[in-house]
C-alpha cells in the first residue's frame, strides 16, 4: 500500500508512534468495537479485470467483497501491536459505507448506466440483505451509508445528459434507511434542499456522525446542533463521502444563473463556491471546515471516499494548523491503485478500545490471490488516540 501525505503537513507515523507509547504503557481493555469501512461500489458499472473474468458487473465484484466481509469474525488478527493484535475479530458492530451507492446514469457512445433505481436493488441484495455480520449481543450488524456525489447527481441533474434525466431512488432509500422519517419521503416528494442525509449514532461510547457528500455550511450546521448532546471528552467520528480536500467542481456554481451547465461544469451539490472555475483550489471552503472543527477538539477521526485509496494520514488544512486523522477508504471498482492492480483490492477493518480510546484501522486486502473462497489478508495499519486535539 502506497502511504501519502499530499495534502498534510504531518504524516501518519507521528500519531502511529504516539499511540504505540500509550500502548506500551497501559493494558488493554476488553471494551472493543468493531466495524467496517468501504466506499464508492458503484453499481451500474464493470470492472475490466475480476477473478479472470472481464468487464465483470459492479453487482458481482461487491458480492464477493461483501462474502469476505461476512467470513472476518472467524479469523484472527495479525500480531502488529494494534488493538486485538493477535487476536480472533469476533464480533462486527457496523459496516460503513461512504457513498456513490448507484454511479451516475450517464448516456456515454448511445449506452446509459443503468437507472439509480436498478442500482438500489441491487445494492439492497448485496448489502443491506446479504450481509450476515453480527454485533457481540448477536444483532444483524447495522449498516450505515451515506450518500456520494454520483447518487446526488442522479437526484438533482448533471451537466451532461443522463437517462433517465433524474432518479432520486438511492437518496431516498437511504434517507428513509438512516433518517428514518416519521413519513417516509418517496421519489416524488424528495427535495435535496431539504431531505440532507445526516444523522449521528452512539456506539461503546463513542459518537459516530454520517454526513452528506462534505461538511460545508449546511452540514456544520446540523452538526453544531448535534454536538450540543455530545459531552467535550466524547469522541466524535466523521464519516461523509468527499476527504478534507474539497473538489471545487462539487460546490454550487456561482456564475450567472447559478445552474449546472456544460459550460461552468459545477455540480450543485454542496453550498455556493468561492471559487469561479472548478479547477481551483478550494482553500476558503476548507479553512472554514477547519475552524469548525477547532471548535470540537473531540472530533477525532474523518473516514472518506471519492478519491479511493487505502490511506492513512493528518489533514492539516490550509494554514497548517489542525492534525485531524483521516482515513481515505479504497473502491471495490475505482481505487485509484486496485483499479489497475485487484490484488490492492481493500476495505478497513477498525477495532476501537473504548476504554483506553484507541483505534487500530486494518487494510483488509480481500482479493490477494483473485479468489473467491481465499480469506481476507491483512496489509498496511495504523493506530492513534482518540484523545481531543490541543486548543490554540
Amino acid at each position: 500500500m502506497n502511504i501519502k501525505s499530499a495534502h498534510s503537513a504531518q504524516t501518519t507515523l507521528l500519531g502511529f508512534a504516539a499511540a504505540f507509547l500509550i500502548l506500551a504503557a497501559e493494558p488493554l481493555s476488553a471494551e472493543e468495537i468493531q466495524f467496517i469501512v468501504t466506499s464508492d461500489v458503484h453499481f451500474g458499472i464493470t470492472r475490466a479485470d475480476f477473478q479472470g473474468g472481464k468487464d465483470v458487473n459492479a453487482e458481482a465484484v461487491n458480492k464477493v467483497m461483501v462474502g469476505k466481509m461476512n467470513a472476518l469474525p472467524a479469523l484472527t488478527l495479525p500480531t502488529d501491536y494494534g488493538v486485538k493484535s493477535g487476536e480472533e475479530i469476533g464480533p462486527i458492530d457496523f459496516v460503513a459505507v461512504t457513498g456513490d451507492i448507484a454511479n451516475r446514469m450517464e448516456v456515454n457512445d448511445g449506452t446509459a448506466i443503468q437507472s439509480a433505481a436498478a442500482s438500489w436493488a441491487q445494492f439492497k441484495t448485496v448489502f443491506v440483505d446479504g450481509l450476515t455480520l453480527k454485533d457481540e449481543a448477536g444483532n444483524k450488524s447495522q449498516l450505515f451509508v451515506v450518500p456520494g456525489n454520483h447518487d446526488v447527481s442522479n437526484a438533482i441533474g448533471f451537466y451532461k445528459k443522463m437517462e433517465p434525466a433524474t432518479d432520486a431512488t438511492s437518496m431516498v432509500e437511504i434517507y428513509n434507511m438512516e433518517v428514518k422519517p416519521a413519513t417516509p419521503i418517496t421519489t416524488s416528494t424528495y427535495n435535496y434542499a431539504t431531505d440532507r442525509i445526516h444523522y449521528s449514532r452512539d456506539v461503546g461510547g463513542i459518537h459516530f456522525v454520517f454526513l452528506n457528500v462534505w461538511p460545508d455550511a449546511v452540514e456544520q450546521a446540523w452538526l453544531e446542533t448535534d454536538l450540543k448532546n455530545v459531552p467535550a471528552t466524547t469522541p466524535v467520528v466523521l464519516f461523509t463521502h468527499d476527504g478534507p480536500v474539497l473538489e471545487a467542481k462539487h460546490l454550487t456554481n456561482p456564475n450567472g444563473a447559478g445552474d449546472i451547465n456544460a459550460t461552468d461544469k459545477f455540480e450543485n451539490l454542496l453550498v455556493k463556491a468561492s471559487e469561479t472555475t472548478v479547477k481551483e483550489p478550494t482553500l476558503t471552503e476548507q479553512q472554514t471546515f477547519v475552524d469548525f472543527v477547532k471548535k470540537y477538539p473531540n472530533i477525532a477521526a474523518y473516514f472518506h471516499g471519492n478519491t479511493n485509496l487505502s490511506q492513512y494520514y493528518d489533514y492539516a488544512g490550509p494554514d497548517n494548523s489542525l492534525g485531524l486523522h483521516v482515513v481515505r477508504v479504497d473502491s471495490p471498482m475505482k481505487g485509484e491503485v486496485s483499479a489497475k492492480d485487484e490484488t490492492k483490492l481493500s476495505f478497513q477493518l477498525v477495532t476501537l478500545d473504548t476504554a483506553n480510546r484507541l483505534m487500530t484501522v486494518r487494510e483488509a486486502l480481500w482479493n490477494a490471490d483473485k479468489s473467491a473462497s481465499s480469506p481476507v489478508v491483512f496489509g498496511a495499519s495504523v493506530t492513534f488516540a482518540l484523545a481531543p486535539r490541543p486548543v490554540d
